[in-house]
């Protein structure tokens, strides 16, 4: 035998299989990451088609209680209608009556020409009723009951399930950059823009005739606060009192400086409950005008994006500070990015035993 043996080439020796199971290791390793990021897909999948389905849930329950108590104000105004109705016919079948003994008077003696005026002075009375009440209830139909003028686009009046009622109601309106436009991008573009142009952003109008429609529509009885709020609550007096609804020179001059404002800040939701608990007397109704939840509380955050989790956990912690047993009643315009919100402020509405309300696109 030779000394040293040549080793004999074959495709199934040890480097061979070495490869062949690297390269199996790999295609499983890939199997697993593929595998791995679908699933996290399909659970964010799932759990916005959760998010989605609570909020429809949410909005068929409030959809409602609205129609409910719709229902039940119809059947006032209908009981009120045929009350006014068969007033009417009574003051008409006097005037009938009347004419008759009119016409009788004249044929019978010519001598009671006194009785006569006298009826007819008492029919002419008769007749300025059945007209007042003919104006009244017109004006009921059709109004309602408005302590101020409002007149929307096209004279229409719309029917919402906001509870307006109270002795003492606290406006509170979010003055902050969102309030601008309801997308991220649209938001950033006008921070930059002048102060008129800020003002006349469509989102900003649309709250400043929500701010006049919800004052025109107040009881007569009531008074109210308008506090706007941002990172403060800056005051639109010299001393945040409350105003008589029914005051129209007092209620236009605080109209007038709430226009005056220009959205801008971040949103402290604490510091406008912080107001309004320190509002004395206080108030035994609250409407709330925002657009999604607040970014910060008492203080500035040391970090300059502020996550949704924290978010709703400043909301959480705004929302300890509100007086007892007072309804809170919030309008929503819905953000762009900022689906939590609707959810918690329905919530909130639903504890409270006040409302929740998101506006058409054409409201008020």
């Amino acid at each position: 035998m030779p000394a040293s043996r040549r080793r004999e080439l074959t495709p199934f020796n040890l480097s061979f299989l070495d490869v062949m199971s690297c390269g199996f290791g790999a295609v499983v390793l890939l199997v697993l990451i593929v595998n791995a990021n679908t699933v996290s897909h399909r659970r964010e999948k799932q759990a916005d088609l959760n998010a989605e389905i609570i909020l429809f849930k949410q909005e068929i329950i409030a959809a409602k209680q609205h129609l409910a108590e719709l229902e039940n104000k119809l059947e006032k105004k209908r009981n009120d209608l045929n009350r006014i109705q068969k007033r009417a016919l009574t003051v008409l079948a006097e005037i009938s009556y009347l004419k008759k003994e009119i016409s009788n008077i004249k044929q019978i003696d010519p001598a009671l020409e006194s009785r006569r005026k006298g009826l007819e002075s008492k029919l002419r009375l008769l007749d300025e009723t059945r007209r007042r009440l003919v104006a009244k209830t017109k004006a009921s139909m059709s109004q309602g009951s408005r302590t101020r003028r409002f007149e929307g686009e096209g004279h229409r009046q719309y029917l919402t399930g906001l509870k307006l009622g109270g002795h003492r109601v606290a406006i509170l309106v979010d003055i902050s950059a969102s309030m601008l436009d309801r997308t991220i991008l649209g938001i950033i573009l006008r921070k930059n823009m002048t102060k008129a142009l800020k003002r006349s952003s469509a989102k900003w109008r649309r709250v400043q005739r929500t701010v006049e429609w919800i004052v025109a529509n107040l009881p007569h009885d009531s008074s109210f606060c308008i506090i706007p709020f941002n990172t403060d609550t800056p005051s639109l007096s010299s001393s945040k009192k409350w105003v008589r609804a029914t005051n129209i020179q007092n209620v236009s001059r605080i109209m007038d400086r709430f226009k005056s404002l220009v959205p801008s800040g971040g949103t402290s939701l604490e510091k406008a409950f912080d107001t309004v608990s320190a509002l004395s007397p206080g108030p035994d109704n609250i409407i709330l005008i925002t657009d999604g939840l607040p970014t910060q509380g008492e203080k500035r955050p040391k970090k300059y994006t502020v996550s949704g989790k924290e978010r709703m956990r400043l909301f959480e912690k705004a929302t300890r500070k509100l007086p007892d047993s007072i309804p809170v009643n919030t309008i929503l315009f819905p953000m762009e990015g900022d689906a939590v919100a609707s959810a918690l402020y329905w919530n909130l509405a639903v504890k409270t035993n006040g409302s929740f309300f998101t506006p058409a696109q054409d409201w008020p």
